[in-house]
Parts: structure tokens; C-alpha cells; sequence
């Protein structure tokens, strides 16, 4: 068996092997998975040759499946700390919400496009006025690969920056505590934040935009959608005088 550099490539090509009847692709990153040994050739009766993943295949899907849990793991806790400190701060969170955009053509004199935006954390004051409301969105990344990718889709954030007055990025800390990114690896109209040993700190602060009103639409989708918990029961019975 030869050793390979393991990518999320040879990873997803593992686990679409291991859910298909194994047809070849003939490509290299299936050369190299035959040549680690984690996939093994098979020839039928009929002279068909497909492919099976073998047993050290199988212990390899298993290795980056628990990875990958632990990685939405770190990243639902982080949303979760995000979401919670917006509410600390008196506003009304929300959090994975699919929200409808605009971003500009892509072309000049093209006309804006439409999109879906699933940010991690949106917020907005709590108050009666629309024009307070200062939406701000929240991009949480604790993986530098999906900090890099996301940063390659300006469309996603452009379709960010249409639906909160800031966007902020929040980047976690790899195994030695040190930030996935520097600051100035993140776009200059966007906030950056990071969350190192349970605290939040700002790197840089978002450039703010005012937002007269929020579109209709947003407005419905936050109707629907349940926000983030703020004062606990005890609070709120304090506040309307129940003993």
C-alpha cells in the first residue's frame, strides 16, 4: 500500500463509492485511493470490474465522519455563544435563518440578482422603530479550508452586507490557540471578531451602513422563525411583578 495526502476529496469520493455499486471513475484521486489500499478492485462472473471499499476504507470514512462532527460541533457552539452575547447586548437574535437578498449583476449595467443567504447568527435591536432595528449578520468559521472557500463567494457576502447594516466575521482558534486568520485576510467592509478561550474579542470593527428599513420579506421570515431565548423565566416574572 503507497501513503497519499489525504484530502476531503479522497474523503468524499470514500463515501460515494461506499453508498454506489462501485462503478470506476478512472480518474487520479481513484488511483490513489487503490494504490493506499482503501479501495480494492472486483471483477464479476460476467467480466464487469467495479470497485468496494475495503475494511481499511470503511475505518477511514468512520475517522473523518467523527471529524467532521466535532468540527460542527465547535462551530454550533460558537453560533450559540454569538447568538446568546447579541441578546446580552439587548438585541433579538436569530440563528441559520434563509433569508432572500440582493446582490448587484454581475456585469456592468446588469440588473441585481436575487439570492438565499442562510447567515449563522442575524440580529436586530429590540424597539418598535424600523429605522433603529440595525440589522447585523454574524459569519461564524472555526475551519481556516471553510474560512478561505467562503471568502472565493462574493456573492454570499454581498448578499450579507444587503441584509445588516454590519457583517461580522467571527473566526475561531486552531489546536494552538492561534486564530484561523489574521484580520486583514478578511474583507475590509466586514467586522472581524475572535473567539479565543471562551471570550470574544474585536479585531477590527465592521464598517456600518444605515438601513432605513428591513424588506418585507425579512421581515416575514423573522415572524416565522423563533429567535434566540433572552431573559429566562425568572427575569420576565420579576419584570411583570409576579411574585
Amino acid at each position: 500500500m503507497t501513503d497519499i495526502p489525504f484530502t476531503r476529496h479522497h474523503a468524499r469520493r470514500l463515501r460515494e463509492m461506499y453508498r454506489s455499486a462501485g462503478w470506476p471513475c478512472c480518474d487520479g484521486i481513484e488511483v490513489e485511493l487503490l494504490a493506499a489500499g482503501l479501495l480494492e478492485r472486483v471483477r464479476s462472473g460476467q467480466g464487469h470490474e467495479t470497485l468496494r471499499v475495503t475494511d481499511a476504507g470503511i475505518a477511514r470514512i468512520a475517522d473523518t465522519l467523527g471529524s467532521n462532527r466535532a468540527v460542527m460541533t465547535a462551530h454550533e457552539a460558537l453560533v450559540e455563544q454569538v447568538a446568546r452575547e447579541m441578546t446580552r447586548a439587548g438585541r433579538i437574535a436569530w440563528r441559520g435563518l434563509m433569508l432572500r437578498a440582493r446582490v448587484p449583476g454581475g456585469a456592468d449595467g446588469e440588473a441585481p440578482r436575487w439570492c438565499m443567504a442562510k447567515p449563522d447568527v442575524f440580529s436586530i435591536r429590540n424597539t418598535s422603530v424600523e429605522a433603529y432595528a440595525h440589522p447585523i449578520v454574524h459569519e461564524i468559521k472555526v475551519r481556516r479550508a471553510d474560512l478561505l472557500s467562503d471568502l472565493k463567494k462574493p456573492d454570499k457576502r454581498a448578499a450579507y452586507l444587503d441584509l445588516g447594516g454590519e457583517c461580522w466575521y467571527v473566526l475561531g482558534c486552531d489546536a494552538r490557540g492561534r486564530p484561523i486568520a489574521r484580520a486583514d485576510e478578511i474583507p475590509a467592509e466586514c467586522g472581524v471578531l475572535v473567539a479565543c478561550e471562551g471570550r470574544l474579542t474585536v479585531e477590527r470593527a465592521a464598517q456600518h451602513r444605515e438601513l432605513e428599513r428591513l424588506p418585507f420579506q425579512v421581515w416575514m421570515s423573522l415572524a416565522k422563525a423563533q429567535p434566540v431565548p433572552g431573559f429566562d423565566d425568572d427575569v420576565q416574572g420579576l419584570l411583570s411583578g409576579e411574585s
